[in-house]
């Protein structure tokens, strides 16, 4: 498979099925850099409890040799099942890195009844204000750069689905405005500060079947209740969001949700 300049390609990676899309990335005269994706392939998963990962990467030796993707440089993104996202407050007095770290382990611990030893953390390390991390599987990473070294392909960056979300759309958000991101049947939803500069708290949420607009403005009740804030003017969702959620809402009581696109890193 030929590639152009500034072409790479995206891996999505699920629990269910893999999905390669080539990106094209330009830049107008005048304008900013631009991203247009083409699916190339997708790959489902054969389900193994005992070995998940083992299946992710015999989906994706499968997909690529169709592909010929030999050399081309892929951006990872995983599935919001696959990964944890949490939120650390720094100890009074932190200097070091290790205390950020110790810190981060200790409410992963905290939040997930396992040491963090089985995963690769990385985050937005700050000494002087709540920062968010991010943890991926161990054995999952080792899994996909083996894929890449027998595909001879460069990795250029592995995130978590929610964070290639919000990096791609977060400058579209309005003031007062939460963020949420659908895919499949889980909503992530992002809790913004309300100077809307950062985010407050992410929550995955499962999608009940057939889950509509009275559903959406509950669960944004509840979890502004849960964060003690006051709950959203509007919720800013991208993905494969429910056509029902995106209509006008003639009762004050509903929270209006709005489509947001996704825009080039």
């Amino acid at each position: 498979m030929r590639r152009g300049f500034g072409q790479f390609l995206r891996i999505d990676v699920g629990p269910h099925a893999v999905n390669v899309q080539r990106v094209r990335r330009w830049r107008g005269f005048g304008r900013a850099a631009s991203a247009a994706a083409e699916t190339l392939a997708t790959q489902a998963i054969a389900p193994s409890a005992d070995h998940p990962f083992d299946a992710i990467a015999n989906a994706l030796r499968a997909i690529l040799g169709e592909l010929d993707a030999a050399g081309w440089p892929v951006s990872i993104v995983l599935a919001d099942e696959l990964t944890r996202m949490w939120r650390v407050t720094p100890p009074p007095g932190a200097a070091h890195m290790a205390d950020l770290a110790a810190a981060a382990g200790l409410r992963f611990q905290s939040l997930y009844g396992e040491t963090p030893a089985a995963w690769q953390v990385s985050a937005d390390w700050s000494a002087t204000q709540p920062f968010f991390a991010a943890g991926v599987p161990r054995a999952l990473l080792a899994s996909l750069q083996a894929v890449a070294q027998e595909c001879k392909l460069s990795i250029v960056a592995i995130e978590p689905r929610f964070v290639s979300a919000w990096n791609r759309s977060r400058r579209g958000m309005k003031k007062g405005a939460w963020f949420g991101h659908v895919h499949e049947q889980l909503l992530t939803l992002a809790a913004t500060e309300a100077d809307g500069q950062g985010v407050r708290a992410v929550r995955p949420l499962p999608i009940p079947p057939g889950a509509g607009h009275d559903w959406l403005t509950q669960t944004l009740q509840r979890e502004a209740l849960l964060l003690e804030v006051d709950a959203p003017l509007l919720l800013q969702v991208n993905g494969s969001v429910p056509a029902s959620w995106i209509k006008p809402v003639g009762s004050s009581a509903h929270i209006p949700c709005g489509a947001l696109a996704e825009q080039p890193a």
